[in-house]
């Protein structure tokens, strides 16, 4: 488990208590403390899989004497029927920590894939992938390192780690000038990206020197003459009900990322089983 960070050990700890709390009634008066089983992980659609180390730590918090063994690379793409895993050791634990471990597994693999399409569709285009906070509460390192392993990067981790000025923010100061000048005086450093509503209001940022716009819900016309105006002066970020169906065009305008929160809000479960061998 060395390689998981705290916070998905966090999360991981948390569902195994959310499910456990005082025991498996079921698996402890069935079954034997001294039984043990075997069995394997097998994909059940096809589709990019990610979060094997995740199960593999779900199953080690209820034992560590659990022995997984992944049988493919996080990030690679798998056939319907294929193996991912074997799994081996006390029969209570493998059990027990069955669901928590397919539950982090399916979820992670459904976003690694969805993100993948997304990968897909503007290849051959600058346009990077991104994901955002619309995250599912308490699994955003979860989610956001399926994003990786699908091909995609991770916008802002979470609210502390990039000024992103929205049009709230520029409501609440009386205008993007005096948010930015606030911004600004805040003095930590931190990097400033401002969404912009409109053309004007990326001429607007490009005056206050700011080098990286969200261009929010434009249409695609509107986009490319962004993209002409900023002429490489600053990084375009095109957000706002962007689909597959979508994402191609957006990419085609010369935006530099595109950001979807579908990837980890309408992600479908990847379908994978744990089956036991006899």
């Amino acid at each position: 488990m060395q390689n998981i960070s705290p916070e998905i050990l966090t999360s991981i700890q948390r569902a195994l208590d959310e499910d456990i709390r005082t025991g498996d009634v079921t698996t402890n008066s069935i079954v034997s403390e001294d039984a043990t089983m075997r069995g394997q992980i097998i994909a059940k659609q096809s589709g990019i899989i990610a979060g094997l180390d995740v199960a593999e730590a779900c199953f080690s918090l209820v034992d560590v004497r659990v022995a997984f063994a992944s049988q493919i690379e996080e990030g690679a793409r798998v056939q319907d029927r294929q193996l991912l895993a074997t799994i081996e050791g006390p029969a209570r634990a493998l059990l027990t920590g069955e669901r928590t471990a397919l539950n982090f597994l399916g979820r992670m693999s459904g976003i690694a894939t969805l993100t993948r399409q997304f990968v897909d569709a503007v290849a051959g285009t600058k346009a990077v992938i991104l994901d955002t906070r619309k995250t599912a509460p308490g699994l955003r390192a979860a989610d956001k390192l399926a994003v990786l392993r699908g091909g995609g990067q991770n916008h802002r981790i979470g609210l502390y780690d990039m000024i992103l000025i929205k049009d709230n923010h520029i409501d609440f100061a009386g205008g993007m000038e005096e948010a930015v000048r606030l911004a600004k005086e805040s003095g930590n450093g931190i990097q400033i990206e401002v969404e912009a509503r409109s053309v004007q209001d990326v001429k607007i940022a490009l005056g206050l020197g700011i080098e990286r716009i969200l261009l929010d819900n434009m249409s695609n016309e509107m986009m490319k003459e962004a993209v002409k105006l900023t002429n490489g002066k600053a990084k375009l970020e095109a957000s706002g009900n962007v689909t597959l169906e979508t994402v191609r065009q957006i990419a085609e305008t010369g935006v530099d990322y595109i950001s979807s929160g579908a990837l980890t809000h309408s992600a479908k479960v990847f379908d994978v089983s744990l089956q036991w061998i006899k």
